[in-house]
This record gives C-alpha cells, sequence and structure tokens, in this order.
C-alpha cells in the first residue's frame, strides 16, 4: 500500500474506526510492551509523504567522498507537504506579530529581519485547523518570544548572549514563564523586571494572550516544555562556556529537549479540542509526539547548516567532527537520521490511532499537518537565505 501525500495519511489517521471493538489502550501496552499493529503499518509507510525538496546546503557541486564515491547521492526527505497555504493569512499574522514585537521592545532596530523571517506564515502553515488571525497570533507571539530568547541569551553574542550567564537569566524568564508567587516587597521587584526587560515582556504578553485558548492542563503542558527547553539551552551554553563540541548521541539527546515541542503543543490548543492529559502523557504517545518534535528540529540543522557561525552546533557539524567526514555526508547522514525518526513516528502514530480514541487521532493528525507546515516554512522563509543572515545566525 503507496501513500502519496499528507493528505492520504490525515485520512487514515482520522478515519472511522466506531465500529471497531473499544480497546484500552493502556492495557494493551501494558500486555504486548508496545502499541499493536507497529509492525503492519511499518509495511505501507515507505511512500508516505516523501519530499523531493532539496536544501540549499544540498545545491552545491557534487563531492567525492572519502571512499572515493560521489556524494550527490542524497536522500529525500521522508517528510510531509502543507496542507494549507493562505498567504493573506499569513501576511495578516505577520504584520500583528511585528507590531507586537516592536511594542514589547524585542529585536529593535532588527523589526525588518523579523518580518522577513515570517513568523506568522509558519503559524499559518503550521495550523491549518484554524483561520482565526488572532488565534494564530496568540501561538505566533509565543514562538516569537522563543526565538528571541534564544537569540538574546544563548547564540547571539552581538545581542549579548554569554555563556556564563544564561542559568541566571534562564531562570528568571522561568519565573515569568511559570510565575513565582512571591511576597512584598519582592514581588513588585519581580514584576518590574517583567516589564522592563524585553525577553520577560514578551513572554509574559504572549502567555497573556495564549491563556485565552487554553484550558489548565494544556497551559501547563506548555510550561513543562518550556521548562524542558531551558534545561537543553543551559546544555548548550555548557558547551559554549568549555568550548566543547558534544558527542554525536549527546547532542541528539539535547535535540530531544531543545525541539519544535514548545510550539507544537499548541496543535489542539489552536484547533479548538484538547487531548486529554490521560493520553497526552502515555508514554506511548509522548515518545511518538517527541520523536516528531526532534525529527522536525533536525530538518532546521539542515537548512540553517550552510548559514550558521562556526560556534554554533548542529547535526551535520557534530557527525562531520566526530567521523571526520564531509560536510556532505554529514548532511546525509543528518537526512537519514531525520528520515529514521519521521518512519517511525508514522508508524507509531498510526498504531495509537488505531486503538486510541477519536481525539487522539486527530491530535496525530495535526501534528502531521505541523511537520508538513514546518517543511514547507523552512523552504520558503528569507531567514535561510544568504541576505536574511548577514546580521546573526538561524536557530
Amino acid at each position: 500500500m503507496a501513500i502519496d501525500d499528507a493528505a492520504a495519511l490525515t485520512a487514515i489517521l482520522l478515519a472511522d474506526t466506531s465500529s471497531a471493538p473499544s480497546v484500552d489502550l493502556a492495557k494493551v501496552i501494558e500486555e504486548t510492551g508496545r502499541p499493536p499493529l507497529a509492525s503492519a503499518v511499518r509495511g505501507f509507510i515507505g511512500g508516505i509523504g516523501t519530499s523531493a525538496l532539496r536544501f540549499p546546503a544540498l545545491l552545491a557541486e557534487p563531492e567525492t567522498t572519502k571512499d572515493g564515491e560521489s556524494g550527490d547521492d542524497m536522500p529525500e526527505l521522508f517528510c510531509p507537504g502543507p496542507l494549507r497555504d493562505d498567504p493573506a493569512l499569513g501576511k495578516e499574522v505577520n504584520d500583528r506579530l511585528v507590531a507586537w514585537a516592536e511594542e514589547v521592545g524585542i529585536y529593535p532596530g532588527r523589526l525588518d529581519r523579523l518580518r522577513s523571517c515570517d513568523f506568522g506564515r509558519l503559524i499559518m502553515l503550521t495550523h491549518p485547523a484554524t483561520d482565526d488571525p488572532d488565534r494564530l497570533l496568540a501561538a505566533a507571539k509565543c514562538v516569537v518570544a522563543e526565538w528571541a530568547a534564544d537569540d538574546y541569551y544563548v547564540d547571539e553574542v552581538d545581542l549579548g548572549a554569554d555563556p556564563r550567564v544564561v542559568g541566571s537569566r534562564l531562570a528568571l524568564l522561568h519565573a515569568v514563564v511559570d510565575p513565582a508567587p512571591l511576597l512584598e516587597p519582592y514581588s513588585s521587584q519581580l514584576d518590574e523586571f517583567r516589564e522592563v526587560e524585553p525577553i520577560a515582556k514578551a513572554f509574559r504578553s504572549a502567555m497573556r494572550h495564549l491563556v485565552r485558548y487554553t484550558s489548565t492542563a494544556q497551559l501547563a503542558r506548555f510550561q513543562h516544555q518550556m521548562s524542558i527547553l531551558f534545561v537543553a539551552w543551559n546544555q548548550e551554553a555548557d558547551w559554549n562556556a568549555n568550548r566543547r563540541t558534544p558527542p554525536v548521541w549527546e547532542y541528539l539527546v539535547q535535540r530531544h529537549l531543545n525541539s519544535y515541542l514548545p510550539p507544537m503543543i499548541l496543535v489542539d490548543v489552536l484547533a479548538g479540542y484538547e487531548l486529554s492529559s490521560t493520553e497526552f502523557y502515555d508514554p506511548r504517545v509522548r515518545r511518538a509526539f517527541t520523536m516528531a518534535g526532534a525529527a522536525n528540529v533536525l530538518l532546521n540543522d539542515l537548512y540553517s547548516a550552510d548559514f550558521e557561525s562556526e560556534n554554533d552546533y548542529n547535526l551535520p557539524r557534530v557527525i562531520a567532527a566526530e567521523e571526520g567526514c564531509s560536510h556532505k555526508e554529514a548532511l546525509k547522514r543528518t537526512v537519514e537520521i531525520h528520515n529514521e525518526l519521521m518512519r517511525t513516528f508514522v508508524a507509531e502514530a498510526a498504531a495509537l490511532s488505531a486503538v486510541g480514541t477519536p481525539t487522539l487521532r486527530r491530535f496525530f493528525a495535526d501534528t502531521w499537518a505541523w511537520l508538513g507546515g514546518s517543511r514547507e516554512w523552512h523552504a520558503t522563509t528569507a531567514r535561510y537565505r544568504n541576505e536574511a543572515t548577514t546580521e546573526g545566525k538561524q536557530q
């Protein structure tokens, strides 16, 4: 069975299984150690959503590998395309987003660059279940607040990033994401920090917007995922402070923590429903979802690989350092790792969908849509072109 596009997979995940006997997901996993049907699903995933997309980094002249073979046999991405592309809606969200960034004080003097990155388009592409610009803007604000924290605190020295103080800065930022209940006079001092520090102000504003649409559990999920992201940024700061290139396995652990889950975790929020905490935090569901987030952030590594500074980390660079291979060989291996993660995600998501609730099937379908929208944004944003990268690195 061959499946050619994301829409077909979405149909599978949303297929009506109401006539099938009710299955207790937790019981099945407990008795078998894995979701049922996984091996059967693996039999047909080979054609799902495979993309012929080529990266800017892969357009260079073919080179010869250390084994004397041609290095131009780059595998195709195993990834869907977008389910919806509405340029007018994306522009509306992006215009509102840039105005908000100016209001809270992030990226001063760089708003044109921010506009060219087109994060409004990213959110429009990744959340096809809604065309409400205000709902999309809530997610876009969170994304840009996250990106700004990464730029200002972790990555870009020109913006004040300093590995020696990353931990302190992120601890204070966490007191905004998950508000610290201080008593007077200390609570007033924390409030002043939240309004004076641009990144803190951006997070506070973004989350005030987000809570219009989240349940208590959905907001807690987001806060938890941000805590995980802050841990990952501290790990990266450690590498920078000690001038240490991590081994591949450690880098992949960092990308498990520093993945695209913070924005992806809002797929049901923006679509106007809620996946129950029982299913969301089921270990097998969590495994599949985090695998999708890790795969998608490796897509970012591929697109940004040729535009990052020598002090930045990405999987191709870490692979090349560890294995002593060429840049193109490292890119190829990165694509292979991405594809392996994606194929495993599809297999496990489809198996879990067969025994889970209709809401879980919809959640996985929306996750698949998010991945396709993100791929399209990475392929088209000015963030990964030379004219948009002269002022600093990419994510």
